[in-house]
């Protein structure tokens, strides 16, 4: 049986609150001593000085295009972008083509990422049929074949009878519906959020308020109904504050934050163009304080990439014309660690649970641990790695980001699967 031993780290178990230098020791599919210099010498050595040593990362909200768009991204190059940014499991969202609104492409979906994937794969299905917020989809056949959580992402469901009576089937069978708060009538011809930016470039613009009713209409129908309400990306600061209030009344909401939404803002449009148009959009600098305070103070539960990818030539066409939307699953470290841990505004182990323990708790999917028994899914994360972004050398098919040429502190430098190293920064990709 395959050993693996990674040396000289500093092993954080966010779930126990274990932070101490130890080695580790994976056996097969599993850890099987945690220790003090800890000597093997037929283990394949995986050297982790300076380095924490953590459960491997949890990618709540993720787009690999497959089936549908093999040209954007693939089950392959998808899993194999999220090994490169030591996320060892990801949920993938449903609004591939076909549709995840049944059982027949859902199972197409799984069955694909097992053969084909690098890491874990989990997916979430469809509220309505087509994503076309019209009729629901079958949430208790979907859920008893595998999805995890259910979401028209991408597309708001805008009929508020349908939607109630979504929720009311959600809380009876506890499945989770993550929303993707976007009031279409208010967002309609936008490409960037409604601002100063946005006036200088001549676009319509995106409201925040556009956000913010959707935001406040859901947790009323969580509030009403007692089910299980996640929301996405969370963009504005009014946002933010709607669902710290929730929370404080007791609803069962919980929410994610972006890298993007924390590290950029609506200048970055003026600079980028297309590159940087993502949906919800980059908003002003109160923004992008607010959901960093967010996540300090728990308001926002986890970090999740939204990784969207498209062709260059999709980019290409202006700012109007472009889709929504960018690549995330190799830089997420990265932003978090130069951008909130390395300014003080969460800690390494803070950060780690956001991106661990936290999106497992919200999709009731096993709590990633460090521990002797536990499954070998481990990522080895240098802190204080400086390296440039290069999209150039992503792994995902989308080979832009607008955060191309950013200076960043902190990296994914080993990714252990199921006991096996599959991504190390040394050697690459090692499938």
């Amino acid at each position: 049986m395959a050993r693996l031993l990674i040396h000289g780290g500093t092993v954080i178990n966010p779930a126990t609150g274990l932070q101490k230098n130890l080695d580790v020791l994976v056996e097969g599919e599993r850890v099987v001593a945690l220790g003090s210099a800890l000597s093997v010498p037929d283990a394949l050595r995986v050297e982790a000085t300076g380095c924490y040593v953590v459960p491997g990362l949890l990618d709540m909200h993720v787009h690999l295009r497959d089936p549908g768009f093999p040209d954007k991204e693939t089950l392959k190059t998808g899993t194999q972008a999220a090994a490169a940014g030591g996320i060892t499991r990801v949920v993938l969202m449903p609004n591939t083509r076909p549709v995840v609104d049944n059982l027949e492409t859902l199972a197409t979906v799984l069955d694909t990422a097992h053969r084909d994937g690098v890491v874990w794969v989990h997916t979430t299905a469809a509220l309505t049929q087509g994503l076309a917020g019209l009729e629901r989809t079958d949430m208790a056949g979907l859920a008893k074949a595998g999805a995890v959580a259910f979401t028209d992402d991408g597309k708001t469901v805008m009929d508020p009878v349908l939607l109630y009576e979504i929720f009311q089937t959600a809380a009876k069978l506890d499945v989770l519906i993550a929303s993707h708060c976007e009031d279409h009538h208010l967002v309609q011809g936008g490409a960037m959020h409604r601002g100063e930016v946005s006036r200088l470039l001549g676009d319509v613009g995106i409201p925040a308020l556009g956000e913010e009713l959707v935001i406040a209409r859901d947790l009323l129908f969580a509030a009403d109904t007692g089910a299980r309400l996640h929301i996405q990306h969370v963009s504005t600061a009014r946002g933010v504050q709607l669902i710290r209030e929730a929370k404080a009344r007791g609803v069962r909401v919980t929410a994610e934050a972006t890298p993007h939404h924390f590290s950029l803002t609506d200048a970055a449009v003026w600079t980028y163009g297309a590159l940087a148009k993502v949906n919800p959009p980059l908003r002003p600098e109160a923004d992008r304080v607010a959901v960093v305070a967010g996540l300090q103070d728990g308001t926002l539960d986890a970090i999740a990439t939204d990784h969207a990818p498209h062709t260059l030539a999709e980019k290409r066409q202006g700012l109007t014309q472009a889709p929504f939307g960018f690549v995330g699953l190799e830089t997420s470290v990265g932003l978090a660690f130069t951008h909130l841990v390395h300014t003080g505004k969460l800690s390494a182990d803070q950060v780690i649970a956001k991106m661990t323990v936290a999106p497992a708790q919200i999709l009731a999917l096993p709590i990633p641990q460090l521990a002797v028994g536990a499954a070998a899914d481990i990522t080895v994360i240098d802190p204080d790695f400086e390296w440039t972004v290069d999209p150039g050398r992503f792994f995902s098919k989308a080979g832009h980001s607008p955060f191309a040429g950013a200076h960043l502190r902190g990296k994914a430098v080993a990714t252990v699967v199921g006991g096996r190293l599959v991504y190390s920064e040394r050697e690459g990709l090692r499938t």
